[in-house]
């Protein structure tokens, strides 16, 4: 993709102004030629342009708010004059991975008088001898020189005060933050409705003894109304059992009645 499309892509529904970071690694530079950034950019502080086989900053836009600017593995060997003249408030520069193989192509940078961190690695220019003093005696606003100051103790991340990835992280940590409250107002939502189920489950067993004990009561209320009609039946057989022999002794008597008459009438 080339560069002019990268940065419509990168905008979003952007005006430029509106624009502090841009990325636009990787991309391809028509002719080693950065093209399609203008100086409607006006409040960009963080600009990367890595490996987009650039071999010249010539056509760089004033950008006076930017801080930090990318321009490793790329192929510039020179004409670094356009940055002291364009972008005036620069902070960190990263040049490494280019064609710089001279002390001079570097001094320029002299105009910098913001410059704090400068980045050659795996430039020719690394390769000479007393490389670092020479180019810290060139640039004496340098405090980091290929990420380590001047009595070699490295750089800490938190200098980068013109980092545009600080903005990401602050962000990321908002997005962050708020995806905790999310997670934790979603584990009370959820401990709440195992609440209430536990809640309605005690209902409905409050509610099936409920139901067990009346049924419990009616059986018991019929048992005794069953065992009220056996002893009532109980009572009805005895007292037939009490008048049988009442019975039986009358009819025995009638029957000797009987018996005396016959034996008086023969006597007869």
């Amino acid at each position: 993709m080339d560069m002019k499309k990268r940065i419509h892509l990168e905008l979003r529904n952007r005006t430029p102004s509106d624009v502090r970071e841009l990325v636009l690694d990787n991309c391809r530079a028509n002719e080693g030629k950065i093209e399609g950034l203008t100086s409607e950019f006006c409040n960009l502080e963080f600009l990367s342009l890595i490996n987009v086989i650039l071999m010249s900053v010539s056509n760089l836009p004033e950008l006076p708010k930017l801080k930090k600017l990318e321009l490793s593995d790329n192929r510039i060997s020179g004409g670094l004059d356009v940055l002291a003249e364009k972008l005036p408030n620069l902070t960190h520069l990263n040049l490494s991975g280019n064609k710089l193989k001279d002390i001079s192509t570097l001094e320029p940078l002299k105009k910098l008088e913001h410059l704090k961190s400068l980045d050659l690695f795996n430039c020719e220019v690394t390769n000479l001898n007393d490389y670092r003093e020479s180019v810290l005696k060139l640039l004496p606003q340098l405090t980091y020189l290929d990420g380590y100051d001047k009595e070699d103790k490295e750089a800490p991340d938190s200098d980068a005060e013109a980092d545009g990835d600080g903005v990401d992280e602050e962000e990321d940590e908002d997005g962050e933050e708020e995806d905790e409250d999310e997670e934790e107002e979603g584990e009370e939502e959820e401990d709440i409705d195992e609440e209430e189920e536990d809640d309605d489950d005690d209902e409905e067993a409050g509610e099936d003894d409920d139901e067990e004990d009346a049924s419990g009561e009616e059986e018991e209320e019929d048992f005794g109304h069953d065992g009220e009609v056996d002893e009532e039946d109980e009572d009805d057989e005895e007292d037939e059992d009490e008048e049988d022999p009442k019975k039986g002794e009358k009819r025995k008597r009638d029957s000797d009645d009987e018996d005396d008459d016959e034996g008086e009438e023969e006597d007869d």
